[in-house]
């Protein structure tokens, strides 16, 4: 094992990147499996959306296939448009017992009778996004799926009471390029300029504390920062700080990452009372795990004129590998107002800069700001979200729309909450939650353990003479367990996250147990300091 100074060469390590090393330590043992709870990458997944994509693809190439039926190489066509919905209905009758024909069948009723939407065109849509045949048009998102995304969205961030009408889409790689390309446009945009500052909710996804400290932003980082005895609740004098008029923008995840608890009602209408007062205040909101809470509602529901929601389908649907993502804002937002108050001389370079995309670029939206800043202005015609990305999208969205049951939100609720009182049951501490808990990470703090196996001077020893890093590496090297630094996040207290949504409940009992023998230990070692003194 490496000494405490060996460790201090990974203190500024993002916890992603200094989880390879731990994974490195943890798999140098051959005797046994690693248990790598240190990404949140989900072990479960949606398998009807996908049964149904695969089977919609079937019939996509049924019908290219038809379009160029006189040739004999392997060459499709652009799918017939006249008679298009026949077919679609004669191949769903044909083939209903197969797995996703018979879901298909039911999408596409749902898109007619609850939705509204014209289900011809909707099906044009779907058999040539499927095939990747065109390219995306509309480039920010294709025009039925953002209807059916739409929807989705509203309904899972509890702004039911907005219409479809009063919001807009980008689809996007996923919430990683969210985040990549709302920094790049609100800077692009003089939304934000260096050493300007901005707030951000504390604990939080590491990449919004790193992204503002690189020399492209050199942004002022204010952190408003959650409490652990409230349940990772904010404060109301932490909140207060968004009060600050120098205080341009808002960063947050919600529910939040490490601790997994949602935003409570009362703390949402202190930050909707903030914002009546601070009508300038840019919220960035990242509610990617919204899915999973009960109740749920966004800081886009509570502000919408004033909020930047990224939504993200990877976790719930376990599609991280399909990099599937929106961005949503308002129609009558301040983004666009803030643009068009900007100095003149700035504005002049603005209109210079995507001049070339639109004749009026003074009008030119922010979210239409953000598809061109992604392709850098010039490639704006190829902009957008690959189609059958889209299309998977879709049928995750109608997946979840169309299950009144909330069944499959059940089942993962139930499979991760299993595995939290599993791992702290095998700990040897009660594991505490409230209605706003969703469980997805668990902050394992170390103080607490300490002090609940055993007694508040043991605790204090381990504070002052054990690197919590030192730790880490011991649990991965002596038990072939990954966990990530809670420092790394910007949690206040020395605690690991470990990821509830990748293992086995049995596999969360070894990690449980595991840091309960290396509490014994280092309690062993207090006990015989103690003896000598």
């Amino acid at each position: 094992m490496k000494s405490n100074n060996e460790y201090a060469k990974y203190a500024n390590l993002s916890p992603f990147e200094l989880k390879d090393n731990l994974i490195k330590l943890a798999q140098s043992h051959t005797d046994r499996v690693m248990l790598n709870a240190g990404r949140g990458n989900p072990n479960f997944l949606a398998t009807w959306p996908r049964q149904a994509f695969f089977q919609l693809g079937v019939f996509a190439l049924q019908e290219s296939e038809m379009s160029f039926s006189y040739m004999n190489e392997g060459v499709g066509g652009m799918p017939i448009k006249v008679g298009l919905t026949g077919r679609f209905e004669h191949f769903v009758r044909q083939n209903y017992q197969t797995p996703g024909v018979s879901f298909l069948g039911k999408a596409f009723s749902y898109i007619r009778d609850q939705l509204g939407l014209d289900e011809n065109a909707f099906l044009q849509e779907m058999v040539e996004g499927i095939l990747g045949c065109n390219y995306p048009v509309p480039d920010r998102m294709l025009r039925f799926s953002e209807e059916v995304v739409k929807a989705y969205v509203l309904t899972q961030m509890g702004a039911q009471y907005l219409r479809r009408d009063d919001l807009d889409l980008f689809a996007v790689e996923g919430g990683t390029a969210a985040m990549a390309y709302i920094f790049n446009s609100m800077k692009e945009n003089n939304l934000i300029q260096k050493g300007d500052k901005i707030a951000i909710g504390a604990p939080i996804f590491t990449p919004y504390l790193e992204i503002p400290e690189l020399n492209d932003y050199q942004l002022v980082e204010v952190l408003v920062n959650s409490d652990p005895d409230a349940n990772w609740q904010y404060p109301e004098a932490e909140l207060r700080k968004l009060e600050d008029p120098t205080i341009k923008a808002f960063y947050l995840v919600n529910p939040s990452n490490p601790p997994s608890v949602k935003i409570d009602d009362k703390s949402l209408q202190i930050i909707a009372d903030i914002v009546k007062k601070r009508p300038d205040l840019i919220i960035l909101t990242d509610d990617v795990y919204g899915t999973f809470a009960d109740n749920f509602q966004s800081l886009f529901a509570i502000s919408p004129k004033n909020t930047i929601l990224v939504y993200s389908f990877s976790k719930y649907f376990g599609a991280t590998g399909w990099r599937l993502g929106v961005i949503a804002t308002a129609r009558d937002n301040i983004f666009d107002k803030k643009i068009k108050a900007l100095p003149s001389k700035t504005r002049q370079i603005l209109d210079k800069r995507y001049s070339s995309i639109v004749t009026d670029p003074e009008n030119l939206k922010f979210i239409d700001r953000l598809v061109a800043d992604s392709r850098a202005v010039a490639l704006n015609h190829t902009a957008g979200l690959s189609t059958p990305q889209q299309v998977q999208m879709v049928l995750f969205a109608l997946c979840e729309m169309m299950d009144t049951d909330q069944s499959y939100k059940a089942a993962l609720k139930s499979l991760i909450r299993r595995r939290a009182a599993s791992l702290y049951q095998h700990l040897g501490l009660a594991h505490h939650t409230d209605e706003n808990s969703v469980d997805y990470y668990t902050l394992i703090d170390l103080e607490h353990i300490c002090r609940e196996l055993y007694d508040d001077k043991f605790a204090k020893w381990i504070l002052k003479n054990k690197n919590p890093s030192e730790m880490l590496f011991r649990i991965a090297d002596e038990a072939g367990v990954v966990l990530l630094p809670g420092k790394g996040f910007a949690v206040q207290h020395p605690s690991a996250r470990a990821s509830l949504a990748n293992l086995n409940e049995y596999q969360y009992a070894a990690i449980g147990l595991s840091m309960r023998k290396l509490a014994q230990e280092y309690y062993a070692e207090y006990q015989g300091k103690a003896k000598k003194k």
